[in-house]
């Protein structure tokens, strides 16, 4: 059960394992873009690809559903980046359903912990296999596995490496279900517990009244989506690069500064950024060269 491409690497290792995949489930197929194509999911295209039997339910709990997935009498579910799922669909398989969670659990329980990981600053995040209960990510602890956030590491290279290693430990997971060869682990909460709550559009805007480092950490944690951004001339200004300049600002923060041909910087509490890889509302993507080439501030 997964819809976007970090499910596709678990589900394609658990097919080169030679693990046998009764069926596959995954978001229905929608419109998007300008011309509004039907766009089916990244595991839908992988599970046609393979000659998998894929359904795909609007309403989980729809009685021809939960019937079409007893039909499949699979001893195990798999979710990854999927959606939550009902108790009717979670308690069905007789060895239960399993998650791969991109966290270190109890540490970023919720929606974006790739993304939190990286803002709050850590060096360290992984991955965590676990049982479905009712409440989300919550499950007993099969097996976890760490992977290093590189100082300049943004979202999207983090994410690649999870990808990678959670397919992995899946895979680890499975076999140990299969061969009755593993332990839970109660998740223990503590009190400096780090959630990773959903991400919405105003939590991205940038405050330059932070230091240096929380900002460059927002950036590269929201990089490449949901992006960064700021207000530029009344406009937003999405930022996906920039260096951090240390030292006392001699601006405002918030205040930004360019020599009109080959850098744009924003000073912030103690020093200031200078952008690298932007997109002006209304353009493309673009180095900040390219950008002032067009643009008179």
């Amino acid at each position: 059960m997964g819809t976007p491409d970090f499910a596709v690497a678990s589900l394609n290792a658990l097919v080169e394992a030679g693990h046998d995949i009764a069926g596959v489930v995954t978001a229905a197929d929608k419109p998007a873009g300008r011309g509004q194509k039907i766009h089916e999911s990244a595991v839908k295209q992988y599970a046609v690809a393979k000659g998998l039997k894929v359904l795909q339910p609007l309403k989980l709990k729809d009685p021809a559903f939960l019937a079409e997935l007893e039909s499949l009498q699979a001893e195990v579910q798999v979710v990854v980046a999927f959606r939550m799922l009902p108790e009717v669909v979670w308690n069905m398989p007789p060895k239960g359903t399993i998650n791969l969670h991109a966290s270190l659990l109890p540490d970023y329980r919720g929606a974006a912990p790739i993304n939190h990981a990286i803002i709050n600053g850590e060096t360290v995040t992984g991955v965590t296999t676990f049982f479905l209960k009712h409440e989300i990510d919550t499950g007993d602890v099969i097996f976890s596995a760490e992977v290093e956030i590189g100082p300049d590491e943004d979202a999207g290279s983090l994410h690649d490496k999870l990808m990678e290693t959670g397919a992995e430990l899946l895979v680890r997971t499975i076999d140990a279900i299969e061969n009755g060869d593993y332990q839970e682990t109660p998740q223990v909460i503590t009190e400096v517990q780090k959630h990773a709550p959903k991400i919405f559009k105003d939590f991205c805007e940038i405050n330059w009244n932070q230091p240096v480092q929380t900002i460059y950490n927002h950036i590269r944690g929201l990089s490449p989506y949901p992006a960064a951004f700021t207000k530029l001339q009344g406009k937003n200004l999405k930022v996906f690069q920039a260096e951090m300049e240390m030292g006392d600002p001699q601006e405002t923060p918030g205040t930004f500064s360019s020599d009109g041909k080959t850098f744009l910087k924003f000073a912030a509490q103690d020093g200031s950024l200078k952008l690298t890889d932007i997109q002006y509302e209304g353009k493309k993507r673009m180095s900040v060269e390219e950008f002032l080439r067009g643009m008179r501030l």
